[in-house]
């Protein structure tokens, strides 16, 4: 299985890192993904893929919650790092209305500038969208000539809502949200087609039943996994295959 959206460069694991990332392995996790959220996080990022890098790889981008006065400038520092070497992908990325409306134009232009750059960099964008899904899906349906790909990571949206990602060419990306018992996603994953699933964490946040609340880690990704293989009426193998086909695919990682 790959996790395909980790923070685990984040301080919550900085007593324990070596222990959830063993917990991982032993899950049958054989890749993180970590997106970037703003400059201060990228230190402890390539901190951490520098020390796991058979298992650990980075992303670069600027999260929308942190698009402040300051945004153009950290916009250059996101571009900057892509100049000094590769990433994975461009995230994440995205348009976030849920605590404030503050920046709410300047989040849509850092959202364009960086899926430009991942059209320039031909690289796949990780979008974060909260109460945001159809501003998102607005701006992304004029940028999007066919060479964009990505995902909408932490989907808890509607069927209709899946539906107009996948027609724009993007995954959904599947986390803790789906074991919950009022996420409502037991009503929408079962029409949804697994080739356009790919799974992930949100670690430390949005922990899957039984861990609901406490602190997520890649090892719950099974989890997930099983979560959607009883909703889907099939195996946790097949999810495990065809997600982590998705992934590989997505992201271009080797096997």
């Amino acid at each position: 299985m790959i996790d395909t959206h980790a923070h685990i460069y984040a301080r919550e694991f900085d007593q324990d890192r070596d222990d959830v990332i063993q917990r991982a392995r032993l899950s049958g996790i054989e890749k993180i993904l970590m997106p970037n959220i703003d400059p201060d996080s990228i230190t402890p990022m390539l901190a951490t893929e520098s020390s796991y890098p058979d298992i650990c790889y980075a992303m670069m981008g600027l999260h929308p919650c942190h698009v402040d006065d300051n945004y153009q400038q950290n916009l250059k520092t996101i571009e900057h790092w892509f100049e000094q070497r590769d990433f994975i992908a461009v995230g994440e990325i995205g348009i976030d209305l849920y605590w404030d409306q503050t920046y709410k134009k300047e989040q849509e232009i850092a959202f364009i500038t960086q899926l430009r750059l991942a059209k320039n960099k031909q690289r796949p964008v990780v979008i974060h969208t909260r109460d945001s899904i159809q501003e998102t899906l607005a701006l992304l349906q004029k940028e999007q000539d066919g060479s964009l790909q990505g995902v909408f990571h932490c989907f808890g949206g509607t069927l209709d809502e899946a539906q107009q990602i996948t027609d724009l060419g993007f995954h959904l990306g599947l986390g803790g949200v789906t074991t919950f018992k009022n996420g409502g996603m037991d009503k929408v994953v079962p029409h949804l087609d697994l080739n356009h699933i790919i799974l992930e964490t949100d670690c430390p946040y949005l922990a899957p039943v039984p861990h609901r609340g406490k602190r997520n880690e890649p090892a719950y990704t099974q989890l997930v996994a099983e979560r959607i293989a009883v909703l889907k009426a099939c195996t946790p193998e097949e999810v495990d295959r065809l997600t982590t086909h998705n992934a590989e695919t997505l992201f271009r990682l080797s096997k």
